[in-house]
């Protein structure tokens, strides 16, 4: 089995190029989608995190919007809050190796791989990327995002020219889509001919 580690900054088109892997068939850990159940409804995080951020539980489980709040600009919050999430979602990581096991190419898609050390766990990485200015239109479009809101995300995250030159495959989204998916299809080719890129 091949482990693709999928990432790139905010607004780069990460989750459609995730979405193109998946429809071609390849089986994809997405690291947000696994956040969201632990943090929801029932999840089994809602009171770990209650108990740190005691104003960040509603009736749906975790308010994101309440715990972004919470920790965004705050290195010891966000540190605990990591503390809590992370070996977590290391077990749903784990579970989805196990139900793949017989897979030739897996993706992870993880937003903060390189941040998080992820990428130490994965055999090649690619990087999502797409032009500054497309960027930030992309994510000022997005409801209740502000310019403030985006530079404070951004100040999290590697910058895209530091990710793409640790990536062993960097994959285009500034450009129509249909020149994207025939990015994604090679890229399988390649990992699946065990040519390695």
């Amino acid at each position: 089995m091949l482990k693709l580690g999928l990432t790139g900054s905010i607004g780069m088109g990460k989750s459609t190029v995730a979405a193109m892997f998946a429809d071609l068939g390849i089986p994809v850990f997405d690291a947000d989608a696994a956040v969201h159940r632990l943090q929801g409804p029932g999840g089994r995080l809602v009171a770990a995190i209650g108990a740190a951020f005691p104003a960040t539980i509603g009736p749906d489980g975790v308010d994101r919007a309440a715990l972004g709040r919470a920790v965004l600009g705050d290195p010891d919050a966000l540190r605990r809050l990591e503390a809590i999430v992370h070996p977590a979602v290391g077990e749903e990581r784990a579970l989805f190796l196990r139900d793949h096991a017989d897979a030739p190419l897996v993706v992870f898609d993880v937003p903060l791989l390189f941040e998080t050390g992820g990428d130490r766990n994965v055999d090649q990485v690619a990087v999502v990327s797409a032009a500054p200015d497309i960027q930030r239109a992309r994510v000022l479009a997005r409801p209740g995002m502000t310019p403030d809101k985006l530079d404070a995300i951004l100040a999290r995250q590697l910058p895209d020219a530091e990710k793409r030159r640790r990536a062993d495959h960097v994959i285009a989204t500034d450009v129509p889509l249909d020149e994207t998916r025939a990015q994604v299809m090679a890229l399988i080719a390649c990992l699946s001919g065990g040519k390695g890129g």
